[in-house]
Parts: C-alpha cells; structure tokens; sequence
C-alpha cells in the first residue's frame, strides 16, 4: 500500500490503482484538489480540522460518485440528500470503501479538558494494515502494520504516544497531526518517539504530499 502524506491529518491510501482518502480537514491547504480526485471519503471526526463541511456539501451535491463514511454527527448532516452515498459507522463495522477493506475502531475523542464536550471520533484500519486513529490513542483489538501517530494537539502527550505506540506494536510509524509543531519541535518528537528514547520503531516524517510505500 502506498501511503501520501498531506498537512495535519489527511492521508491517501492507494493499492492496485484503489484510493481512499481520509480527513480532509480545514487545515489541508489542498483538500479542494483532493477531494475532487476523490471518490471514497472517510472522516473520523466532526472537528474542522479533520473534515471541511462546506467543501464536502458541494463535493456531494456536484458529484454522483462520491461516497462519504463517518461518525453520525459528521454525516447526519447529509443522509437525508444523499442516500446512499453517505454512510454512518461506528466501531465494530466494516465495509468496502472503493475496493479496499475498511475496519472501524474506537468510539470517542482524547479528553482535551473536563470543560470541553467529548465527541464521537473513530479509527479506520484499512486493508488489515495502516490505521488511522484520528484524535484519539485508541488500541484497536486487531494487528496494524503501520500506524499513523498524532504527534501535535491540544490533547497530545508524548508520554501517552510512546505508550500507544507500545501497545500498538506496530512494524512502521508514520506522523500525522504534525501542524501545530514546529521543525525544531518536530525533531524533537522524533527523538522522544524513538529508538534513542521511548519507542523500538522509528517515527517517519513525511513532508505534506511525500508518499511512502509500506
């Protein structure tokens, strides 16, 4: 599987010519371009920097073979005018998301702090291989090969990343939800999140658009 890297935490994963395409968020300089190349679209979370709302109605509106996945509060806004074509998941569910296998995982958000509402967020393992976790350091009860790690946010430790990735156990890492670091900060995460510290896996680091084959 091929994975490209695009800002903050939008990824594309392709396999024998399949793409998928996840959070494409208000953070992704590029995500009109994107997702106009786009036909499978899956979201992990409502927050604006994972899914861009106003890009996504007119994407669907204008398009007749785009096909959205996500929690509730990310497609309910759109099942109604678009059945069929969106899709409502949570963790347990699997399906086929143009060719590629896709498991749900996970069912909230990491607490940011006791005053700010949990929503639902949820993971994606695609193809029994990479998962995306969105923002949350849930387990998923299932081998990953590659694991896409946050490694920025208001709810990040790097503490409690090493330990994901600990409990994870996967053979790469890739970095996502890098945007509010900066690169001296994010080579210090590298080194905290790495051999030389707290994880046996090196952390990769993509620059937005980079692919990596795994």
């Amino acid at each position: 599987m091929k994975i490209t890297k695009h800002a903050h935490a939008c990824v594309e994963l392709e396999s024998d010519g399949r793409r998928i395409l996840i959070d494409p968020g208000t953070f992704t300089p590029n995500a009109a371009e994107l997702v106009d190349a786009a036909t499978a679209v899956l979201v992990t979370h409502e927050h604006f920097d994972h899914v861009d709302e106003g890009l996504l109605t007119t994407a669907l509106r204008r398009r007749d073979d785009l096909v959205v996945w996500g929690p509730e509060a990310v497609t309910g806004r759109w099942l109604a005018d678009h059945p069929g074509r969106v899709h409502t998941v949570r963790g347990g569910d699997r399906f086929t998301a143009n060719g590629l296998s896709v498991e749900v995982h996970g069912d909230v958000h990491a607490t940011i702090h006791p005053d700010i509402p949990l929503v639902a967020n949820v993971g994606y393992l695609v193809e029994g291989s990479v998962y995306h976790p969105g923002d949350a350091y849930h387990v998923p009860a299932a081998e990953v090969s590659t694991l896409l790690l946050p490694t920025s946010g208001p709810w990040t430790k790097l503490g409690e990343a090493a330990d994901y990735v600990r409990a994870v156990g996967p053979r790469t890492v890739v970095q996502i939800h890098e945007l509010m670091l900066s690169d001296l900060g994010q080579r210090s995460v590298a080194t905290f999140l790495g051999p030389a510290m707290l994880s046996a896996v090196p952390l990769t680091q993509l620059a937005a658009g980079e692919s990596l084959d795994v």
